[in-house]
């Protein structure tokens, strides 16, 4: 049980944050990202870290559930509750059509299967009238049961929701029966089938569960932004940013989907910002006006990516884990 009430515990302090930070848009923004992150992150990782089954296509999941929803909100006019409802219909019907092929692949060759299911997504969607094409799709005016949705809190709120949900099917997973079979599959798939586990299914009952989830979050993101095209929600940079977070964080952990978010999201944002370049200007340790200083102010802001992937390798050298393993040693 312990598990759980950390959960609602940090989900309820989470919820007082915007009554603790008032009405700052900027923050709120940055927090609802960190969130969204946080439960990408915990949706990949009950496939990739609890399965070991790593899909580089959960785009495709993270992009119906936007593109359903905009949809139907954009050319029939029907309320976004059902339209996420829809979504994950959607993304349940690409996932079984997915997993059923490549489930039969293992190792390598089905992380370049899942890349491809998630590029014959975006290509489709880039190539009908009724999605938009390139051009995606605008929604200037969005009303959802009399909510005020020009306000960022019900959008914190609705991913600090599905955040929690995650994170609590996680921890079930974790101790449960089916669980228990995913993590038999991730050590070892053969001595798995040898034991009588349905490989087959367990493995599509976790991508379900996974695509589901990751489908929520996509409606609350084109609600929120009111604006998608196939680079905002099915680009190939988003589903690595996913796995990047689980990874660095601590793939196949509870919380190391979350330390991942909280990391890598503001240290993306102070990167873009150039917060790191001013404050190394203020404590007079970088020149405005010296070449360092100009390079920094120049392209500082575009660096997030590199960044990530100096993280990343330090992570794969030191702490293969995630750095979820310092906390533990710490205790």
């Amino acid at each position: 049980m312990k598990p759980f009430i950390t959960i609602i515990i940090t989900g309820t302090f989470a919820a007082l944050l915007p009554l603790l930070i008032g009405d700052n848009p900027y923050i709120t923004g940055v927090l609802i990202t960190v969130l969204m992150m946080a439960a990408l992150a915990s949706a990949w990782n009950i496939l990739g870290g609890f399965a070991g089954q790593f899909s580089f296509g959960h785009a495709a999941y993270f992009g119906t559930g936007a593109y359903t929803t905009m949809i139907l909100l954009y050319q029939w006019n029907i309320n976004p509750i059902p339209g996420i409802m829809a979504g994950i219909v959607a993304a349940c019907i690409i996932a079984l059509v997915t997993g059923s092929i490549v489930f039969r692949l293992r190792g390598h060759y089905f992380g370049l299967a899942s890349i491809a299911v998630a590029e014959i997504v975006r290509l489709t969607v880039l190539n009908f009238e009724f999605t938009g094409g390139a051009q995606g799709i605008l929604v200037t005016d969005v009303a959802l049961s009399g909510l005020d949705l020009n306000s960022k809190n019900p959008f914190y709120y609705g991913m600090l929701l599905v955040l929690v949900i995650t994170l609590l099917i996680s921890a079930y997973l974790r101790t449960s029966k089916t669980g228990f079979y995913l993590q038999a599959i991730r050590e070892d798939q053969d001595a798995a089938a040898s034991l009588g586990i349905n490989i087959s299914q367990y493995k599509n009952r976790a991508l379900l569960i996974s695509a589901s989830l990751t489908s929520v979050l996509g409606s609350l993101y084109a609600m929120y932004i009111r604006f998608i095209d196939t680079n905002a929600v099915l680009d190939l940079r988003l589903s690595i940013e996913i796995i990047l977070t689980a990874i660095i964080g601590g793939v196949g952990t509870l919380w190391g989907p979350v330390l991942g978010a909280l990391l890598l999201v503001p240290l993306a944002e102070m990167l873009r910002t150039n917060i790191l370049g001013d404050a190394l200007v203020k404590a007079g340790l970088v020149s405005e006006t010296s070449p360092i200083g100009i390079f920094l102010k120049e392209n500082l802001a575009h660096a997030h990516v590199l960044v990530y992937g100096i993280i990343t390798v330090v992570c794969i050298l030191y702490l293969p884990k995630g750095i979820l393993v310092l906390f533990r040693r710490h205790k």
